[in-house]
């Protein structure tokens, strides 16, 4: 039975040198997901790539966010998640939210990004969190695996500088964040900026 094992990390790097760990373990690149705040146009992708509204526009299907032979990193892409605002991302979790957005304002994820992950079986506080952590400028990395290899997928993950997700709910909560909002606003650059330096500061 397939699972879905996450992580959440505060910088990029961390979260892209644990995909490419993945892979190098065998994972397919169909099976790994990546969601990457880009307000401040921070990570820049190929000039041609396909946005999430065009794909959903011309019904190119999920598979243009997935990453090809070069791997999952060559297949990012800029979308738009409501409450975010732009992110970079490739894999399963980005092309299942691209296609619950088939027909509804392009560039935007139908559902958003914590209906698509608690449909993979995320808890629901979980799925709030890593999406504020996205919000707050981090990276989401979701593995889809089967059981007999979610400890080996974990502890690749966890290999790497990862947010201990308890513990940053709790400084969140503490600084009166409740719940990621979908219809609520994307930070700004500067609010941003302030964001990666700390990201458990009282940004509502």
């Amino acid at each position: 039975m397939s699972r879905t094992v996450s992580a959440l990390y505060d910088k990029y790097d961390e979260a892209a040198a644990a995909v490419r760990e993945l892979e190098d373990a065998g994972i397919p690149a169909a099976d790994i997901s990546l969601v990457s705040n880009n307000v401040d146009n921070h990570y820049r992708v190929e000039a041609d790539k396909e946005t999430a509204g065009d794909i959903a526009a011309d019904g190119a299907g999920a598979g243009s966010l997935i990453g090809g032979g070069a791997g999952l990193l060559a297949g990012l892409g800029v979308i738009a998640i409501p409450g975010i605002g732009p992110v970079v991302a490739a894999g399963w979790l980005a092309a299942t939210a691209v296609g619950a957005a088939a027909g509804a304002i392009a560039g935007a994820i139908g559902g958003g990004i914590v209906g698509s992950l608690t449909r993979s079986g995320v808890s629901e506080e979980d799925a709030h969190l890593y999406a504020e952590g996205v919000r707050r400028g981090g990276s989401l990395v979701s593995v889809r695996v089967e059981a007999d290899r979610e400890a080996a997928v974990e502890q690749i993950l966890h290999a790497h500088d990862h947010v201990d997700l308890a513990a940053r709910g709790g400084a969140l909560r503490d600084n009166g964040w409740r719940q990621f909002d979908e219809s609520g606003r994307a930070f700004s650059e500067e609010e941003l900026a302030r964001a990666r330096q700390d990201p458990r500061q009282p940004l509502i």
